[in-house]
């Protein structure tokens, strides 16, 4: 399990907003988890100039935003390359005071943004598996979910936790394809 952990969810959606950014800490989090899992470069600020130019027409973040942001990064690049296959999506919680309302709008987000990730990276889907294809498809349907407010709620928390679940499950597989992977590294030659 990764060490590093995600910021708090109302800290951070303050810092952005302060710094006059229109996107939340879920469209974020989804829109770096898409570009990882599509084939950005990890170990490098290759990224910024791409998220600068969707988020803030071109125009640099403050520092103090850049430090989480690259916080997020790092465990979300931790996240996709581990091999306990646990990854964590950025979504309002109930220390943020969330509904699950909240939380199903919160995954919306992180789905579109990720599939935004993807493009904005440009991965090939078009030459992707057929598993990776349907994980897609599968996204581009979980971003279309909503909660029924006249159904019951706890029956409609239960099959969030597995939608959620399953969104977890599609990002792994199109990561598993079309993202960087941790080379381990050769072990040293031993001296006699």
């Amino acid at each position: 399990m990764s060490k590093k952990q995600l910021p708090e969810y109302l800290n951070f959606a303050s810092e952005l907003q302060s710094a006059g950014l229109a996107v939340n800490p879920s469209e974020l989090h989804g829109l770096l988890t898409g570009m990882l899992s599509g084939g950005m470069n990890f170990s490098d600020k290759s990224w910024q100039p791409l998220v600068f130019d969707y988020v803030s027409e071109g125009m640099a973040w403050p520092s103090n935003v850049l430090s989480i942001t690259q916080v997020v990064l790092d465990k979300t690049s931790d996240d996709l390359t581990q091999t306990t296959l646990e990854l964590a999506l950025f979504l309002p919680d109930e220390e943020a005071g969330a509904t699950l309302f909240d939380v199903a709008d919160g995954l919306a987000d992180w789905v579109n943004h990720f599939i935004s990730g993807l493009g904005l990276i440009g991965a090939s889907l078009t030459k992707a598996s057929k598993d990776t294809k349907e994980a897609l498809a599968d996204l581009e349907e979980i971003a279309k979910l909503g909660i029924d407010e006249d159904d019951d709620m706890q029956e409609q928390g239960d099959l969030l936790e597995q939608v959620i679940e399953h969104a977890k499950a599609c990002v792994l597989i199109i990561h598993a394809e079309f993202g960087q992977k941790i080379m381990p590294s050769p072990p040293s030659p031993t001296i006699h």
